[in-house]
């Protein structure tokens, strides 16, 4: 169902009724960066098991290999893609490949970034500006193709903004990285106003702790659960679930925003945490909760 079938199935209310066929993207076409590993991964192999073609770009093309191999394996077409996000021309060739290959765009999840920490005043310049390519440029420049293509399709479509609970929380030594993440979430609400003319919804999903590659010390080349550092982190005290989170979680909250059960959804920013962003500085301690000074 098109956007504009949809919007007239809304004035009836009886072809609106909830069916649990809603939520399969049954001959979608979805695009993740950064799609070879961790949260990218995982939702490029989620959007696959609910129907979608899904075409992973990576820097890394032993990932890109592996996850076009299981979204293969999954029984949807998929497609990897060699593309450092930081290239803008090669993103956008990237993105005219997936059209020349599948015909269309339907999804977008752009969730290719990254962060090193460290004080923000020895920060070197070369370092901001990476940070900012990768994290937030990449994304506009991305979504701006992106849209164009699904504009040209007429058939609305779906963006979907990886960033992070740093975009609503102070976060010392990762100061730009913070502020491409709350830029990201601006621009998603944005977003969702100049494109809905066209149907396409623009959502944002804010992630906190997961358990992914470059969080356990694999960040470069094929993805090895085995040489993974192991966590001692006390997640109990601070995330109110108590544990870190799963990069299946967070697939889950992208597939349903890309889904027709998200079809009255655009602008926001949802949080896939744990609670920690409700917590907003409550720990858990014995007893109960309470506020460290």
């Amino acid at each position: 169902m098109d956007f504009a079938e949809l919007n007239a199935a809304a004035r009836d209310v009886g072809r609106t009724r909830l069916d649990p066929s809603d939520i399969l993207l049954t001959g979608q076409v979805a695009v993740v960066t950064g799609g070879g590993g961790g949260i990218g991964q995982g939702v490029a192999l989620g959007l696959a098991r609910f129907g979608a073609k899904v075409a992973v770009l990576d820097i890394f093309p032993e990932r890109c290999e592996a996850t076009e191999e299981a979204i293969r394996n999954l029984g949807q077409d998929g497609l990897g893609l060699v593309c450092d996000v930081i290239d803008s021309d090669g993103l956008r060739s990237s993105l005219s490949t997936v059209v020349e290959r599948f015909g269309r765009i339907d999804i977008l999840v752009n969730n290719a970034g990254g962060v090193r920490a460290g004080s923000f005043v020895t920060q070197p310049e070369t370092s901001i500006r990476r940070h900012i390519d990768i994290n937030l440029v990449s994304t506009l420049i991305a979504t701006q193709e992106a849209a164009r293509h699904m504009i040209a399709g007429g058939r609305g479509g779906s963006i979907v903004n990886v960033a992070s609970i740093e975009a609503s929380r102070a976060a010392p030594l990762y100061a730009v990285y913070a502020a491409c993440k709350a830029g990201m979430a601006n621009f998603t609400r944005t977003m969702a106003l100049e494109l809905a003319e066209h149907g396409i919804r623009v959502n944002c999903i804010a992630p906190d702790h997961t358990i992914t590659p470059g969080m356990r010390g694999n960040r470069a080349g094929p993805v090895d659960p085995a040489s993974w550092e192991d966590s001692d982190e006390g997640w109990a005290a601070t995330i109110p679930l108590g544990r870190e989170g799963l990069v299946d979680e967070c697939a889950g909250a992208v597939v349903w925003l890309c889904s027709k059960m998200a079809a009255y959804v655009t602008g926001i920013n949802l949080p896939v945490d744990g609670g920690t962003w409700a917590s907003s500085g409550w720990l858990r301690e014995e007893g109960g909760w309470g506020l460290k000074p």
